[in-house]
């Protein structure tokens, strides 16, 4: 498993005419996490589209669970826990920082994207490599 954690502080061009965070705002705050966490690994979306692949959403999902309003600090953990083969699951957990509850989680799926046919590919080896390399480091 692989845990990023990212900070995040409530916008006001992110609320609702309630004042809470609208709802579509919680996927930027997934995407933020997923490329906090990929940078983690040591492959940033850059270098992953460089080197010939996207990384679409295929699927994306949310459960709110309380508001955040504006100002708030979250903290986005996002984690990666399966294996891969073509497809690329990852789950999110945001918590308020000050209240320590649970806000929203969530999940997207991916799919690996080969950038010159526009055909769905396996895992290609470098990323599987970044995987296995990091584990290793982080269990040192």
């Amino acid at each position: 498993m692989i845990v990023s954690e990212t900070l995040i502080r409530v916008r006001y061009a992110d609320t609702d005419q309630m004042k809470f965070a609208y709802y579509g705002k919680y996927f930027e705050y997934f995407e933020q996490g997923r490329s906090d966490l990929l940078r983690q690994i040591g492959l940033p979306y850059p270098e992953i589209e460089r080197r010939g692949y996207f990384l679409p959403v295929i699927e994306a999902h949310a459960n709110y669970l309380k508001s955040a309003r504006y100002d708030d600090e979250l903290l986005v953990k996002t984690i990666f826990k399966e294996s891969l083969l073509a497809r690329l699951r990852i789950e999110y957990e945001t918590i308020n920082t000050l209240t320590k509850e649970l806000i929203a989680t969530g999940h997207t799926v991916h799919s690996f994207l080969n950038a010159a046919s526009g055909k769905p590919t396996r895992a290609p080896e470098f990323f599987l490599e970044a995987i296995k390399s990091y584990k290793e480091k982080v269990s040192k």
